[in-house]
């Protein structure tokens, strides 16, 4: 998803995390701002200050650090969702926050500058039939069913209208996201977000 924040701490601090911790956090700073491409075992853990073996003794391979990066990034958006709307959201309320929270990710990017979302972002790196693209998929869908669910409990009744609308508000928040990644700040997200207040009015 968007740039997570990073919390500031000492150097003292990060080196009392566990190892598979700190690998993780390091590789998805330098994923998210270089890119999973250009970004080696190396650098990962030279940033983490460990050394090459507890890489793998943490995950077989650079493709499950990766995979452990995606699931990362989409369970800190949710979490940093579920925070923002609370147990039991009004369904209008929780379908624009959905704008909000990635609008907070590019309010407040990591260092280095918001580049947009990081799920899509890996994405684009992998060829078709890639399995990372397959899970990043599923979880761009898990977030429009989110979506869906707020707008059929908008529309009781009207489950065509609900999903068509819940349709357009996901591919509106995806497009303006990657509009937002380019130009590197969360106006497009704004932008989309008061089109969604429109769309939910005119259903």
């Amino acid at each position: 998803m968007s740039g997570r924040r990073e919390p500031t701490e000492s150097a003292g601090a990060g080196r009392r995390r566990p190892a598979r911790e700190r690998i993780l956090r390091a590789a998805a700073r330098r994923f998210y701002q270089e890119g999973v491409t250009a970004t080696g075992i190396d650098t990962i853990t030279a940033e983490a200050g460990v050394a090459k073996m507890s890489l793998y003794n943490n995950f077989s391979s650079k493709a499950d650090l990766v995979r452990a990066y995606l699931d990362d990034r989409h369970e800190d958006w949710l979490v940093r969702y579920r925070e923002r709307v609370g147990p039991e959201p009004d369904p209008r309320d929780g379908v624009l926050a959905v704008f909000d929270t990635y609008t907070d990710g590019a309010d407040s990017p990591p260092t280095g500058g918001f580049r947009g979302c990081g799920l899509l972002n890996a994405a684009a790196e992998m060829p078709a039939g890639h399995e990372g693209r397959a899970q990043v998929r599923g979880q761009k869908e898990e977030v429009e069913r989110m979506i869906a669910d707020h707008v059929t409990a908008l529309l009781p009744g009207r489950p065509d209208t609900a999903r068509a609308t819940a349709r357009q508000i996901a591919f509106l928040l995806e497009g303006a996201m990657v509009r937002s990644g380019l130009e590197g700040d969360g106006r497009c997200l704004r932008d989309a977000r008061a089109m969604a207040e429109r769309l939910l009015d005119r259903a």
